[in-house]
């Protein structure tokens, strides 16, 4: 591809963690949404699963490598305009690492997750029998509460998924960028000419 090279971009350790918070996420919303008395207890299961994914990338984003690095993620917020500026054009943007559009999906799945996650743990399912481990320790109007924002964070967590794909087959049919092929593979289209922002 004339004006690009291959890079190693996404590491072996974050591609994992990806496909697994995406199974667990994906499940766990499906298990919550259809759920019944003899599966509830699996929401809950992936619920901690989706949990532990989080600390992990939380401190993978202090410790892992500089795509994935939380300072990556902000400093890559600073060339939205430019990059919005020429989203339109039909070709690959090449950016080593996340774009700006990329970088805010990033942010806002991990922190809508993990509101979902927190409030889950105070949540409670009356006609089911089953609550969070931790609806005892607060009182019945906090539980109302955090029920309520604990749906209120699913369908959130269902639009930003819907995004999320949606953004995948523009990147693949319009801009003629294949993201999935590096979140396989680890190697990236990145422009000759790219400085990494966006």
């Amino acid at each position: 591809m004339d004006g690009y090279r291959q890079e190693p971009v996404w590491d072996r350790v974050t591609r994992l963690w990806h496909w697994l918070l995406a199974a667990s996420v994906i499940t766990g919303w499906a298990l919550g949404e259809f759920r019944t008395f003899s599966i509830m207890q699996w929401h809950i299961y992936l619920g901690y699963c989706t949990g532990a994914l989080l600390v992990f990338r939380y401190v993978w984003g202090w410790a892992g490598p500089a795509p994935v690095r939380h300072r990556t993620l902000l400093a890559s917020l600073r060339g939205m305009p430019a990059y919005l500026r020429r989203i339109a054009a039909r070709r690959p943007s090449g950016v080593p690492g996340h774009n700006p559009v990329g970088a805010l999906s990033v942010i806002a799945m991990v922190l809508v997750l993990t509101a979902q996650v927190v409030t889950g743990l105070f949540s409670e399912d009356d006609a089911l029998f089953h609550s969070g481990p931790l609806a005892s320790e607060v009182s019945s109007d906090t539980v109302v509460m955090m029920t309520g924002y604990h749906n209120l964070f699913a369908r959130a967590v269902l639009v930003l998924v819907g995004l999320h794909v949606a953004a995948i087959l523009f990147y693949l049919v319009w801009k003629r960028e294949n993201l999935i092929v590096p979140m396989l593979t680890g190697r990236k289209w990145v422009r000759n000419d790219s400085t990494g922002d966006g």
